[in-house]
């Protein structure tokens, strides 16, 4: 490799979008854990532009979704690699449920859209990221061991909390449960193989890892 060129080059690039740096760190172990062939052949970036797309509707989210993929474009044109995807994350702040299905509808459809040939997934995560955190109770205490998700939270419909992030703070405190310790809990998952066995369901991380495995894995360059 030339001096000063990028790892990128020529490879594939898939981007990550969020609602912030933790949202898109979470995006990158999820993607790594449902769909590792994927991981191993691309390169995943992020580009830091907002996203606020599920409060958007008709020609203002055509407009949005082609102005996030044009963004995510113009990233893999400057790491030199060729675009695959875009993976999009928002919070729905609501539980699953009618209101849940028509956004994901019309988000998933503008961004296909946009993407053209190329591969999108919007990851609506119900009620919050940390709710898809709960999937995986065991990582918690994983990453510090002074943590623990009580019994009673297992194995249930992480989906139907409406408040994750608040009840996680309020459970645990020795030390005081952040919203950056999400991205770190994840991997800790994704080190000990937990991300694939999920213990309990949600409906919203589900479908993002049934629309996931349907993107194909680019070839190698030369």
């Amino acid at each position: 490799m030339k001096r000063g060129a990028s790892r990128s080059a020529g490879r594939g690039i898939v981007v990550l979008a969020g609602e912030s740096s933790n949202d898109r760190r979470l995006l990158a172990a999820f993607i790594k854990a449902a769909h590792p062939d994927l991981a191993a052949a691309v390169s995943l970036t992020e580009i830091t532009d907002p996203v606020r797309l599920r409060k958007k509707t008709g020609a203002d989210l055509v407009t949005a979704a082609n102005v996030l993929v044009g963004k995510a474009r113009g990233k893999a044109k400057l790491k030199a690699g060729d675009f695959v995807g875009i993976a999009v994350h928002e919070d729905m702040d609501a539980c699953t449920g009618p209101g849940y299905d028509s956004v994901r509808r019309a988000v998933s459809s503008a961004l296909a859209k946009a993407a053209g040939a190329s591969s999108s997934v919007y990851a609506l995560a119900a009620a919050e990221s940390e709710a898809w955190l709960l999937l995986f109770p065991d990582a918690f205490s994983i990453y510090r061991p002074s943590w623990k998700i009580p019994a009673q939270w297992k194995g249930k419909d992480t989906g139907r909390r409406k408040n994750p992030k608040e009840d996680i703070e309020a459970e645990l405190i020795r030390p005081r449960f952040r919203e950056s310790d999400g991205p770190e809990i994840a991997n800790a998952a994704l080190g000990h193989g937990l991300l694939t066995s999920p213990d309990g369901s949600n409906r919203s991380y589900s479908e993002f890892v049934r629309d996931l495995a349907t993107w194909p894995v680019p070839r190698r360059g030369r």
